[in-house]
């Protein structure tokens, strides 16, 4: 996939200025430039992403398994870290701005400044079985789509 110009491209390819925390042949991990907290990492693919729908699941997990390994180490860091967020918004209604998939990891504290504001209201039960089976039938169409479904991941109950 062309990446079009995309800033985290050319962090990966060295071409463009970051200030790199991890990065192995798939993977790249470096300091978010406008941090919600101090720590505020971004995980990338290198290969260009765009969102999830053209993210391979095998870079996904490396992704996430490096989040989680960082989000670890910001406990251990010396930074202040009384929790820690993982973030990945998918597409423009989910406030992605930059179009190469990035899973933000953040330190988390007493009166830090990142909110999320939302409905957290309680929901029927017959209001959740119809969106888990909505859930469900895109479960279907995505294994129809592929040939193939991930063994035990996302079989239906």
């Amino acid at each position: 996939m062309p990446d079009h110009g995309c800033v985290f491209c050319a962090i990966a390819r060295g071409q463009a200025e970051a200030s790199i925390v991890f990065e192995d042949e798939c993977v790249l991990a470096f300091m978010d430039l406008q941090p919600v907290t101090p720590g505020h990492l971004l995980v990338i693919p290198k290969a260009h992403a765009e969102g999830l729908e053209d993210l391979r699941e095998d870079i996904g997990v490396r992704v996430w398994t490096v989040a989680h390994r960082l989000g670890r180490a910001l406990r251990m860091s010396g930074l202040r870290c009384e929790g820690v967020n993982l973030f990945l918004a998918d597409g423009e209604a989910a406030f992605q701005e930059v179009f190469h998939v990035h899973l933000h990891v953040f330190p988390r504290f007493e009166g830090d400044p990142f909110r999320i504001e939302a409905d957290w209201r309680v929901r029927e039960r017959h209001l959740l079985d119809e969106t888990a089976a909505a859930v469900r039938s895109g479960i279907t169409a995505l294994e129809a789509a592929s040939g193939v479904g991930p063994p035990g991941v996302l079989e239906q109950p």
